[in-house]
């Protein structure tokens, strides 16, 4: 990646810190050419602070490290963005962000977590998984298990038994998405789909 450390005094980027997760912005700091080196070598965030004089790894006292998700360049290449997995809390004075927000995403965000975790089933398919044995089974399985999660979604919703409800329709949402995971598509094809329908 090509970046420009000469703009700012001491050669320094500035590194926006972004949860991968809930999309919050967690903190901002600042990287030389050494702490970026070192971003990228450890998958931890590593900043040049300027008060210590020196690398610093966030979480090196704390044990709060922020792992490295992806980090991209602004159009002008001076100014850094890094997505991450934060681990506790990310400000010194106790909070989720520097700006005393607390780190929670909406909970509809966990159907794109969960659609990632089935397409990383999809290419590493350990033994023993559940959402493996549904991909080495195939498309005939899949399609079945979608059409039984719907009839007793139905079921459930006739005898009025919510609990069980929103139990069955969890199961037809995974379900569907690992056939659509399989398919090549994700979830977020079903939302530009309805997107699209509503306008």
């Amino acid at each position: 990646m090509e970046l420009n450390f000469n703009k700012l005094t001491g050669d320094l980027l500035p590194a926006v810190i972004q949860d991968n997760t809930t999309g919050k912005v967690l903190m901002l700091g600042f990287m030389n050419r050494e702490a970026y080196d070192k971003t990228v070598a450890t998958n931890l965030v590593t900043f040049f602070s300027r008060t210590k004089n020196r690398l610093w790894t966030k979480g090196e006292e704390s044990g709060n490290f922020l792992n490295v998700v992806s980090i991209q360049s602004d159009c002008d290449q001076d100014t850094l963005l890094i997505k991450v997995n934060p681990v506790g809390q990310v400000c010194h004075t106790g909070t989720d962000t520097c700006w005393g927000e607390v780190n929670k995403g909406e909970d509809i965000l966990f159907l794109k977590q969960l659609q990632d975790f089935i397409d990383q089933r999809k290419r590493e398919m350990p033994k023993g998984s559940y959402t493996t044995s549904l991909f080495e089974d195939g498309i005939s399985r899949m399609a079945q298990k979608v059409g039984e999660e719907a009839v007793e979604t139905v079921i459930e919703a006739m005898a009025n038994n919510d609990e069980r409800l929103l139990y069955e329709a969890s199961d037809l949402v995974y379900h569907l998405i690992v056939l659509l995971s399989h398919k090549g598509y994700r979830i977020e094809d079903l939302a530009r789909e309805l997107k699209k329908r509503h306008k």
